[in-house]
């Protein structure tokens, strides 16, 4: 089958995200910035004020008997044994890493296909984490494994020292079900990594001084060849240090194998190229365009601004399809049936995902932020589509899709129903029920409203309530408002008991105690496709922030809540989005969890992976951008004698993503002006914030009592 590797998306999702940890900031105490030295990360002085933090918050809320309630019901949820795994599948196989009060570490393991689709699968271990840290000294955390088609014997193997993004890499034989000794392997690095062939790789990695983007990425991608030292790898590209990263991959196999490599020349911009006879020669694409994989000789790109081209002009959100030779000018005359416009979204549709098979492309959106998926096939050269069978007001991601028959595992779930993982038959398109997760919470007593504030420039912002059907509006309820607002990326219902649900968990730890969830999909997310993002973006970032501060205002009015029975999360992105509106607006709310934050962004692009992210922000070292950055940046806004609410910080020593000096030195500066403050550091686990349930359950649980303690 012609085709993109699916290998590709994940990668691409991974580096956007992703970071380089490093310590070497100039982390000195000065007059400007007084807790720079907080930026040191393992430093004793660091480090000693972190467990001191820790020991206070500990001492305060684990002494409290909702604490321990709280800590029991997130293990029950995370160790439940009918969760649904979340599965990849490699030809007559499906794999999935799995934790539970057995494998605290985890289990990489495998089942056949055949057995799962009848829910009774037989589960084979491949690698058990918690022994490879018996046998290896630190804490090891899995991170993936990437097998070469078709046979998926030989898998390369990712693990992180600590739980962070940068990874060692090792290879690993499926069949013996161990890592091969003198197979391909690379030190703990911040690397792209992708198979060419058996004896072939495309590696990006640390090469030695000046090998690295000042976002901490590979900014030189070479072909390495099995027993050749790492040195002796071929060049193919390097990009400028000020770029963000450069990875190959390849697309399809045999004969019909194609290589390709892409220059992040920022966040949202790259740029594709194509390996003509060894040289890189670029595709004529806009920068903003993303390529989504391939059907048949086709690749499949979608638009994210307007574009001319071939004397008409498409629209943003526009997908399409193009024979690579038309864009690399291997065939100069554009003929019928070269490139094809697929798909056109309306309004109040997004594209979350797109996969193809050998007949058919399946596309996941949403529609007004509730789930459809919709499967297309070609004949006579129009295209139809078909909208498979799921239930209503939810959210549909697909799990795993086989290439061959076009049939596809897909996963169900609503904020009151527990998910369900169903088989859909590629010719006919039948679901089937293959398994469902016990509920974690009775989601009966419970009803589900979409609701639309108006912002401060009269855009409508969706929000779903959660509360039990009781509900009085009568301003007294203790609510809990969470949201993101940046990078496209999409809050969608989800159910609270599922395991990706947690980070804003609302079921028997929340709702059943009688709060209010809300699920607010604010600008700068992907709801509503690329404007949606856009309109919060760079100078228009406080959109993010005035649709939040909308949102309370709207729940305020409707007297659901009131400012003292308020409480706000967010996380990441999502952290810099509560640390800014409680700046801004501190009247709105009664208590604060901000989780793994951005929140001094003066310095933010020398932390990390912060420069890879001035395509979302801007560049606080360009006088013209720092002036509208500085409006918002919590850090800075900061200021003394005002009631802010009740702030509880966690983050991770080992988060090489975001540095936890943001969330240090925020805490350590509202100390100093007499703010009660909450911190949580877990010293692994990586942005994420956890390694282990246990982990995740006690950060639950401690975020929890504090909105519990402060919202009553």
């Amino acid at each position: 089958m012609k085709k993109f590797n699916f290998m590709v998306n994940g990668l691409l999702k991974g580096i956007l995200a992703a970071g380089l940890l490093s310590t070497s900031v100039q982390a000195k105490e000065s007059a400007e910035d007084p807790f720079m030295w907080l930026e040191d990360v393992d430093a004793d002085k660091s480090m000693n004020w972190v467990l001191e933090q820790n020991k206070d918050t500990a001492d305060q809320y684990k002494a409290m008997p909702i604490y321990q309630e709280l800590f029991d019901e997130a293990m029950s949820a995370l160790n439940g044994k009918s969760r649904i795994p979340s599965i990849s599948q490699r030809g007559d196989w499906v794999y999935n890493y799995w934790k539970d009060d057995k494998n605290p570490r985890g289990v990489y393991r495998r089942a056949k296909l055949k057995d799962y689709k009848n829910n009774k699968p037989k589960w084979q271990v491949v690698l058990d984490m918690d022994q490879y840290n018996k046998d290896n000294e630190g804490q090891w955390v899995f991170k993936g494994m990437e097998c070469l088609s078709p046979k998926y014997r030989r898998c390369l193997t990712y693990i992180s020292p600590g739980g962070g993004d940068s990874v060692v890499m090792k290879e690993f034989d499926m069949k013996k079900k161990k890592f091969i000794k003198d197979g391909f392997s690379l030190p703990n690095s911040k690397m792209r990594v992708s198979w060419r062939d058996k004896d072939h790789l495309f590696v990006g990695t640390d090469f030695g001084e000046g090998s690295m983007t000042d976002s901490g990425y590979p900014r030189i991608v070479k072909l390495w060849q099995r027993g050749d030292d790492l040195a002796q790898a071929k060049t193919l590209m390097e990009v400028d240090p000020s770029a963000v990263w450069v990875m190959a991959y390849r697309s399809g196999e045999g004969d019909d194998a194609k290589d390709f490599i892409i220059e992040g020349t920022s966040f949202w911009t790259s740029r594709y190229h194509k390996l003509v006879d060894g040289k890189p020669v670029a595709l004529q694409l806009p920068e903003s365009a993303v390529i989504n994989g391939s059907f048949k000789e086709m690749m499949i790109v979608s638009l994210k601004e307007d574009w001319q081209f071939d004397g008409q002009l498409l629209s943003e959100g526009t997908v399409l399809m193009f024979k690579p030779e038309i864009l690399t000018g291997e065939k100069s005359l554009i003929e019928k049936g070269d490139w094809d416009v697929f798909l056109e979204p309306k309004a109040n549709q997004n594209i979350e995902s797109i996969r193809t098979t050998s007949d058919t492309v399946i596309v996941t959106m949403l529609e007004d932020v509730v789930g459809k998926v919709m499967v297309f096939s070609k004949d006579d050269d129009q295209w139809s589509s078909k909208t498979v069978d799921f239930p209503a007001n939810g959210t549909i991601s697909l799990n795993a899709v086989d290439g061959e028959s076009g049939s596809f595992f897909a996963q169900y779930e609503s904020f009151t129903t527990p998910p369900t993982l169903y088989h859909v038959d590629g010719k006919s398109l039948k679901t089937k029920s293959v398994m469902s997760q016990a509920a974690s919470f009775d989601g009966t007593p419970y009803k589900v409203e979409q609701f639309f504030a108006r912002s401060e420039d009269g855009t409508f912002v969706p929000y779903f309530v959660i509360m039990n059907k009781d509900t009085e509006f009568n301003g007294k309820n203790p609510t809990h408002i969470f949201s993101y607002g940046g990078f496209r990326n999409s809050l969608t219902p989800s159910y609270s008991g599922s395991y990706e649900a947690l980070e804003g968990a609302y079921g028997k730890m929340w709702l059943d105690r009688g709060g209010v969830y809300v699920s607010a999909n604010i600008r700068g997310g992907g709801a509503y496709g690329p404007k949606w993002h856009k309109s919060a973006l760079l100078e228009n970032k406080t959109k993010s922030y005035e649709d939040f501060e909308a949102v309370a205002e709207d729940l305020i009015k409707r007297k659901i809540t009131s400012p003292e029975h308020l409480g706000i999360e967010g996380r990441s992105n999502g952290g810099l989005l509560v640390g800014a509106t409680m700046t801004r607006r501190p009247d709105l709310y009664g208590a604060v969890v901000c989780g793994v934050p951005l929140l001094d962004m003066k310095r933010y692009n020398k932390l990390l992976a912060g420069a890879s992210w001035m395509g979302e922000y801007g560049n606080p070292d360009i006088p013209e951008q720092w002036a509208y950055m500085k409006a918002y940046s919590p850090y800075q806004n900061l200021k003394k004698d005002t009631d802010y609410p009740a702030t509880f910080f966690y983050t991770s020593t080992r988060d090489d993503r975001v540095h936890p000096g943001h969330a240090r030195k925020m805490a350590a500066k509202m100390k100093s002006y007499g703010y009660p403050i909450w911190y949580y550091e877990n010293t692994e686990g990586g942005h994420g914030g956890s390694s282990t349930n246990e982990q995740l359950a006690e950060r639950l649980a401690l975020a929890f009592t504090h909105l519990w303690t402060h919202l009553k």
